[in-house]
């Protein structure tokens, strides 16, 4: 269906209704059909895939003789078990390289194109996607992986799916599911210099905790967010699900349009104009009514870091850990009530993950590091989100900067954001991370993550504590 039919198509179906969310626009004309008790079938436009949740997919499609709909609705990557050292060579964990297998001979046999480490593209399922021009406004995008959300920053409805739901798509390209609730956050005002978009979502989701968003679908909205590049937006929406939302998703604007043009994948000059025009029909209507709306202002945000064992658990950097913190959370990280972080010894830092090892994050982390050294007795891994960002890092003299400093600089992959790989946290010693999770042994067993920007990661590398940002920048 192209642009224009899909408008068309959203256009006579609203013709005598106003007042419709992003959400709306998108889901209704992806509807195939609604059923009993007014769920829909849900029609999928792109399928991301990985080695951890599709082996069991592929099986069920084989034990019942059924082969993939539409093989050219699918991206498939190797991501999550990689190695980020020597990727050339045989992987060594038995159970990772036994996945990576799985996914590379599933491809093979259902003639599914793969982005393997032999690939130039291969790459964090969603990094490769929006960086390749995969990834558009007003689609519906699936992956078996709760961070699809990170899609949403181009104004799509992407979201994770569970194992037997990988099947499902493989076989119909469709999903039954119920719409969810919609729910706008607005952040009016802008952010304060050493304030970056993943100090805004840590800030909102210490303010709306874990299970706030259950239940919802979250547009962002406010001079905030329309102010933060895309990679920026990315963050954002990629944690959206740290709150317990269904997805995050951000009206496409000219911020969008012009990350997108020129991609790989994107429109083909003669569709370029149709495919804007529709892309800017992607926002909420004035009218439009909300299940639930929060308002926050900007420049009540300032450097964020985490204290506990969810994201929900975050304080200011400058701010003491809350008197009624979880002491179950405070034991496991060794923290106590009214505690300030500041100047508190770390031995790791991770920079990566799909929330933030994209080239503006790589950036930011080098501006920090020019010129000075890691800390004595601190391991700094920076584990680039694709093959591409690590090409251009290096083409801007990003990689010499960082590699100068100390920092480990590896290849592409998931790496230390969760211990199913060999990049792994001791036990008890303390992580600055800007993965999306610090939940109990997620970087390891026993390992203590606090979560934070790049900029506060950098810094801490450089003084082996966690320091204000602010103070230097």
């Amino acid at each position: 269906m192209t642009y224009n039919r899909f408008l068309l198509t959203y256009s006579l179906q609203h013709i005598e209704t106003m007042g419709y969310t992003l959400l709306d626009k998108i889901w209704d004309t992806h509807v195939v059909k609604t059923i009993a008790g007014g769920r829909s079938i849900l029609y999928i436009d792109r399928h991301f895939i990985h080695e951890v949740t599709s082996p069991q997919a592929f099986n069920g499609l084989k034990s019942r003789q059924l082969d993939v709909l539409r093989k050219e609705k699918i991206t498939a990557t190797a991501d999550h078990n990689v190695p980020t050292l020597n990727q050339e060579l045989p992987i060594q964990e038995p159970q990772s390289r036994q996945q990576v297998q799985a996914l590379t001979d599933n491809c093979a046999d259902f003639d599914i194109p793969l982005f393997d480490l032999k690939s130039p593209k291969q790459g964090i399922v969603h990094v490769i996607g929006p960086e390749q021009g995969i990834t558009k406004p007003g689609m519906t995008i699936v992956c078996g992986d709760s961070h699809t959300s990170t899609h949403g920053a181009f104004g799509t409805v992407a979201f994770g799916i569970g194992t037997s739901q990988v099947e499902q798509v493989f076989a119909t390209q469709c999903l039954v599911l119920q719409k969810p609730k919609s729910m706008r956050i607005t952040i009016d005002g802008q952010l304060d210099k050493g304030v970056s978009a993943k100090d805004l979502i840590l800030f909102i989701i210490s303010k709306l905790g874990t299970s706030g968003g259950t239940g919802y679908f979250v547009e962002y909205a406010g001079d905030a967010i329309k102010s933060l590049s895309m990679e920026g937006r990315m963050t954002v929406c990629n944690m959206s699900i740290e709150m317990g939302a269904r997805g995050g998703l951000i009206a496409p604007d000219d911020t969008t349009i012009t990350y997108l043009k020129d991609k790989e994948g994107a429109p083909q000059p003669q569709v370029w104009e149709e495919a804007t025009t529709y892309w800017k029909s992607l926002y909420s209507d004035t009218d439009a009514v909300f299940d639930k709306e929060y308002h926050f202002n900007a420049a009540d945000i300032r450097p964020m870091i985490t204290y506990g064992t969810n994201p929900g658990m975050g304080i200011a950097i400058d701010e003491q850990i809350p008197e009624n913190a979880n002491p179950k959370a405070l034991e496991y990280m060794g923290f106590v009530p009214g505690q300030s972080l500041i100047d508190l010894p770390i031995q790791h830092v991770f920079i990566g993950s799909c929330t933030n090892s994209r080239i503006e994050d790589l950036r930011q982390v080098a501006s920090i590091l020019k010129g000075k050294k890691v800390a004595d007795g601190v391991n700094v891994l920076l584990v680039p989100g694709s093959k591409a960002v690590a090409k251009q890092a290096k083409a801007e003299g990003l990689v010499e900067i960082i590699e100068a400093s100390g920092v480990q600089f590896r290849q592409a992959g998931c790496s230390a954001c969760l211990g199913m790989n060999e990049d792994k946290i001791p036990a008890g010693e303390y992580c600055v991370s800007t993965s999306n999770r610090n939940f109990e042994g997620r970087q390891g067993p026993g390992a203590r993550t606090l979560l934070a920007s790049p900029q506060t990661a950098a810094l801490a590398a450089i003084n082996g504590t966690l320091s204000d940002i602010r103070k230097v920048i």
